[in-house]
């Protein structure tokens, strides 16, 4: 299997989400916006239900709740609060559908199996990120992992800790996270030559 790498650039990441707000593809802007500010894994998207984003009257949390999910691959509890841009994200895709019920998965597949709502496919998930991917120039190593590693990333861009970052990701050490996220030995070096005190 290929490796994926995060989308370094913002511009590339503002102009994804503008091209599936212009096609009201919420559903997918609300994928591609939680995997990049959560750094959840897409095991974990794809099996959100909209009970974990509304309360018990139906109305979506606001901005700031803070959800938890139990992580398929560590069986950890993840806490991760609704930024501005995921409950953007959110609010127009609640609002765009006709009604959601707490039990229906949040990124709902068309297709169904024996009558029950399934939530789309982490094949599906791939194609859907690729396609945008590809129409804003980002050809080669993109894939739902992507999402992961483009929160990390841009984590360690704005300055957070590599420590803070690994207990984000769930990784054992600092150096694999730097490993994960696609910082190199050589970047590492430049802020040594940058510094020049």
């Amino acid at each position: 299997m290929k490796e994926v790498q995060p989308i370094r650039d913002t511009k590339k990441i503002d102009a994804m989400k503008a091209i599936m707000k212009g096609e009201s593809n919420y559903r997918d802007l609300l994928l591609f916006v939680l995997g990049i500010n959560t750094g959840l894994r897409i095991s974990d998207i794809l099996a959100l239900k909209w009970s974990s984003f509304i309360n018990g009257d139906g109305k979506l949390l606001k901005v700031k709740d803070e959800l938890h999910i139990l992580e398929k691959k560590t069986k950890k509890v993840k806490t991760f609060v609704i930024n501005r841009s995921i409950g953007e994200a959110l609010k127009l895709y609640y609002e765009f559908l006709d009604g959601v019920s707490p039990e229906d998965p949040v990124f709902l597949s068309r297709k169904t199996v024996k009558g029950k709502l399934k939530p789309i496919s982490r094949e599906a998930a791939w194609q859907m990120l690729n396609r945008y991917a590809n129409m804003v120039g980002l050809n080669d190593g993109i894939g739902t992992h992507t999402l992961r590693k483009t929160f990390g990333y841009h984590l360690y861009k704005k300055g957070v800790p590599p420590e803070y970052i690994q207990k984000l990701l769930n990784h054992s050490s600092p150096a694999i996270t730097l490993r994960y996220i696609g910082i190199t030995q050589d970047q590492l070096n430049d802020i040594y030559v940058k510094l020049n005190l």
